[in-house]
């Protein structure tokens, strides 16, 4: 990269690789089972030369979670920005987290799966690359509302300590958003992981539906019409 030494260029190049082989044992092990000195046999070298650059176990799962949570949301970007209409916009969102799921179950199964037993993703590294997903999903919402194009014809009415954590989110989003509309699309949110999470899981069974695309299809048809995204 221009502007870096080749030292710099040398260590990068050897953090990718070292991402590169974590996640293969991640598909073949398990996160709970990942082993520095069995990353640092697959790259050719002992293991002292691996902890100069992760340090532990919980270093390279923290490797493995942010590279995960910036493919996803690079797939997810570049999938909504190839329209302008919100429910495409949603739809295409949607079918892109899926799609990435799909192909790689282990890295997905690590950011919205079951937790690691003893480890915690240190916030400062993981949450701005663990939120691009819902900062797209919460962009297309804001603009869909301000355009007129967010409606919901049942307005459900909310408590107050619901409109207080409500109006947290809203605060920290940044964008003036009606309680109820808000309160749909964190529905659509969670309902959305949890139909990828049931069928990425085997949730369903082997057998129960044979098409599930379609299945995820009329889920997120679905959904757009809760969250109140038209079809016009």
């Amino acid at each position: 990269m221009p502007g870096t030494t080749p030292r710099e260029r040398a260590r990068e190049q050897t953090l990718q690789d070292i991402t590169r082989i974590g996640r293969e044992h991640l598909a073949a092990v398990g996160a709970a089972a990942l082993s520095l000195r069995a990353v640092a046999r697959d790259l050719g070298v002992v293991s002292s030369a691996v902890y100069r650059y992760v340090k532990s176990r919980d270093e390279l799962l923290t490797l493995l979670v942010v590279d995960g949570y910036n493919e996803l949301g690079d797939e997810v970007e570049a999938a909504v920005a190839s329209t302008e209409n919100p429910r495409e916009r949603f739809l295409a969102l949607g079918r892109a987290v899926r799609e990435w799921a799909l192909r790689e179950p282990a890295r997905y199964g690590l950011l919205f799966g079951s937790p690691v037993p003893g480890y915690s993703a240190p916030g400062e590294q993981t949450t701005t690359p663990g939120t691009r997903v819902t900062r797209a999903l919460v962009g297309i919402f804001v603009d869909a509302y301000a355009t007129g194009k967010l409606a919901a014809n049942v307005v459900t009415p909310i408590e107050d300590e619901l409109a207080a954590d409500l109006d947290g989110i809203r605060r920290e989003i940044g964008f003036a958003i009606p309680d109820h509309l808000l309160a749909r699309g964190v529905l659509v949110w969670s309902a959305l992981f949890g139909a990828v999470n049931f069928e990425v899981f085997g949730q369903y069974g082997s057998d129960t539906f044979t098409t599930p695309a379609a299945l995820f299809e009329h889920h997120l048809a679905v959904l757009a019409e809760t969250a109140g995204l038209s079809v016009a």
